[in-house]
């Protein structure tokens, strides 16, 4: 009998984990490619791989700090029964990356489509053409936010079709780095690391987890023996000008400090980043300041 429960839990279990996962094949028929599931958060990406943007010369690489992404999260507490986009409302929150030129439509298309500007800023410094970011966030049936949130995307340049198949792998020696911060993900010429906080952060008393952009986020270009990184610091106020310090101290360029949430607790802060040179020396500077918050550990 206790053998049978046992079997019958696992069989729920697994029934309502696929369950879970297939909710969002109609968000993903709405945007017309697939998407990722990383723990709770289902996310589409975006990059401006139409933009040739140059900072001081360097070409910035789409992965880098071109990426457009939208991220999905249930709002369904009950976790009896599988869940449907048409019982389990969702929290959606995300970052464009617009021209300049592009702003002023976007804004209007987020408010028509009754959703909430978060955050309008820049990322980098001294690129050609200017960048802006815009965040947005919204609640309701996952089906019509993603409505929404694709018509603001078709006022943009960005390409929405699916990412062609990947061009072959691109082998880069990240060693000396890796030594430095861990194992990183390796995404052709780029290194990417991900590092959640300690703390319970909240959204309008929603908690929300790392990968709905409440992790510090630190990507490495190769451009022959050196390397471009930026990212950026999620901190708490105390932690602010400590990490200024240590970064500047090392050769690093703070480039912007601003919150992507209204109503998070604790208060955020998000502080980006530039700079170009040796990729151990960065990697070096970059965790000292890592050391400075209250960060985890990198986890894959």
């Amino acid at each position: 009998m206790k053998k049978a429960a046992i079997v019958f839990l696992t069989f729920l279990s697994v029934f309502y984990c696929r369950a879970q996962q297939n909710d969002w094949a109609s968000v993903e028929k709405v945007f017309g490619k697939k998407g990722t599931v990383q723990g709770d958060v289902f996310k589409i990406s975006y990059p401006r791989t139409d933009l040739n943007v140059k900072v001081k010369g360097f070409a910035v690489a789409p992965g880098l700090a071109l990426g457009s992404w939208v991220g999905f999260m249930s709002m369904s507490k009950d976790m009896a029964m599988p869940r449907t986009m048409e019982s389990n409302p969702a929290t959606m929150m995300g970052d464009l990356v617009l021209l300049d030129t592009e702003v002023p439509a976007v804004l209007k298309k987020l408010v028509e489509e009754g959703l909430k500007i978060t955050a309008i800023h820049n990322h980098l410094i001294n690129e050609t053409p200017n960048v802006k970011y815009v965040h947005f966030s919204g609640t309701g049936d996952p089906v019509k936010l993603a409505q929404a949130i694709k018509s603001v995307l078709q006022v943009t340049g960005t390409p929405l079709t699916a990412a062609p198949s990947p061009a072959a792998a691109i082998s880069v020696d990240w060693s000396g780095v890796e030594s430095i911060l861990g194992p990183g993900k390796h995404n052709g010429i780029l290194l990417q690391y991900s590092f959640p906080r300690k703390e319970k952060l909240t959204e309008s008393e929603m908690e929300m987890p790392p990968q709905m952009g409440m992790a510090t986020g630190i990507n490495f270009q190769k451009n022959g023996d050196s390397a471009a990184i930026t990212g950026d610091f999620v901190l708490l106020a105390d932690e602010i000008n400590p990490v200024i310090r240590i970064l500047i101290d090392n050769g690093i360029t703070p480039t912007a400090l601003h919150n992507h949430m209204i109503h998070d607790n604790p208060r955020l802060f998000m502080m980006h980043f530039w700079a170009v040179g040796n990729p151990e020396n960065l990697a070096n500077g970059l965790s000292k300041a890592l050391a400075a918050t209250n960060h985890q550990p990198i986890k894959l």
